[in-house]
């Protein structure tokens, strides 16, 4: 399909530069509405649920949502600030024919999106998605005033997603006496995770949890673990919980300071199902797991296959290879048989079930899995990315004639920014890094070069 509007992960940008334009918003809430009414066939009017994260311009784009929709005859509940997969959840839970979160993830304040749910939790197929980009380029009509939709305050959000968060571990499982530290980047979670964590008995201390609508992610949350490191060593706390602005990701801090990152925390996920026997089908990471969580893994007897980078990915291949747990190291993990998309919080309370059952502790998790280093580079450019560049090819062949089979290289365009993650993995830390430094200058220059000398033949 060939998008115009939606990427990978819904539609973000910029906020005031198209298409993050209240205008186009209001288009399309109206368009997304005009498409759900005519796929329901009882003649109700559909009900869709919008939540958002905390950035200024979520008030903005969640008032031209709501108006869009109700120009096209869709009801809609106004969530407020919640956790991606609180909509994901409470679209089931409710009963509601879509949801759609604002939210631009772990970007800046100034960046926003527009992501939707359909009404079983998953993300919008594709065909969906063509049908409202289809939409979008017909004349706005707005419904005869009988027909309009209405709009309410979902006032217990919170409680059921905090509810339903708790049910996703064994209901003997409590975390008294356990003191965590946890960061809500300034996000969606800022609420809902010290209250989860309180309710089942933690001793809990916060950073990041006091958002201004500028402060999202600012030094805070799974994208800077300082605050949380900090947080840890200063107050003692057991172990430490980060969530990104919109609570979809997860990475973890133990008593010592030490960052454990998606690729560990699935480590840890697996191999105590697998002991537990409840691990159904194989796991599925990317194509930037790190190699030796594959190799742990395999070793255990546990399968392992890998998908392109997006949640989205690694749901189809879990759908498809019949597996339940997946995830990326940025700490996007799916549990499919708790939620139908990545939770932060869901995936953080099967760790800390793990610590509270076997009365261990992170480093005691993951002894035995020894990572290979591994250098991650962002090259952000104004442009296509050169990655057929002669200079490009030549620095990458050179990397891998120098890691000699042991490692891996990765050059991958990112799917929300303009920037080009270059990674390198291997035995040698020094060499990782100088190999990965080397190949981003490459892409550097590359991309400096005029049009016509960026592409080889």
């Amino acid at each position: 399909m060939s998008r115009k509007y939606f990427g990978t992960d819904g539609i973000r940008g910029r906020v005031g530069e198209a298409p993050m334009t209240p205008d186009f918003v209001l288009r399309l809430g109206w368009a997304a509405g005009c498409v759900l009414a005519a796929r329901r066939d009882d003649g109700e009017r559909p009900l869709v649920l919008i939540g958002k994260d905390t950035r200024v311009s979520g008030y903005m784009f969640e008032s031209a949502l709501e108006a869009g929709f109700s120009a096209a005859g869709v009801d809609v509940g106004l969530l407020g600030p919640v956790p991606t997969p609180a909509v994901a959840r409470l679209v089931k839970e409710l009963g509601a024919q879509a949801g759609v979160v604002i939210s631009a993830s772990h970007n800046p304040y100034f960046d926003n999106g527009i992501k939707f749910f359909s009404g079983d939790g998953y993300k919008l197929p594709d065909s969906v998605e063509a049908a409202i980009e289809e939409q979008l380029a017909e004349p706005f009509e707005t419904r005869d005033s009988a027909e309009l939709g209405r709009a309410r305050r979902v006032t217990d959000a919170h409680a059921r997603y905090i509810a339903y968060c708790r049910q996703t571990i064994a209901a003997d499982v409590s975390l008294a006496g356990m003191k965590i530290a946890f960061d809500g980047a300034n996000g969606a979670g800022y609420v809902v995770g010290p209250e989860l964590l309180r309710s089942l008995g933690a001793d809990v201390v916060t950073v990041g949890v006091t958002p201004d609508g500028l402060n999202i992610n600012r030094d805070v949350g799974s994208t800077h673990m300082e605050a949380l490191v900090a947080l840890v060593r200063d107050s003692g706390a057991d172990v430490g919980v980060a969530l990104d602005g919109d609570g979809d990701r997860v990475q973890m801090v133990d008593a010592a300071g030490r960052v454990y990152d998606g690729d560990d925390l699935l480590y840890v996920i697996a191999r105590h199902r697998h002991a537990a026997g409840t691990l159904n089908g194989p796991v599925v990471g990317t194509v930037m797991t790190n190699l030796a969580v594959e190799q742990a893994l395999q070793a255990a007897g546990i399968g392992f296959f890998r998908a392109k980078v997006g949640d989205r990915h690694v749901l189809e291949l879990l759908q498809q290879q019949g597996g339940e747990l997946g995830g990326e190291g940025s700490g996007h993990l799916i549990c499919l048989d708790k939620s139908t998309t990545g939770d932060g919080l869901v995936a953080a309370l099967q760790v800390l079930e793990v610590l509270a059952t076997r009365s261990c502790t992170l480093a005691d998790c993951v002894r035995g899995l020894e990572k290979y280093p591994q250098r991650l580079v962002n090259v952000r450019l104004a442009e296509r990315p050169p990655l057929d560049h002669p200079l490009v090819t030549a620095a990458v062949r050179a990397a891998e004639a120098e890691l000699k089979g042991a490692g891996r290289v990765l050059l991958r365009p990112s799917g929300t920014e303009p920037v080009v993650r270059v990674m390198v993995e291997g035995a040698d830390a020094a060499l990782v890094s100088r190999l990965a430094e080397e190949i981003a200058a490459a892409v550097q220059s590359a991309a400096a070069q005029p049009a016509g000398a960026t592409i080889s033949n």
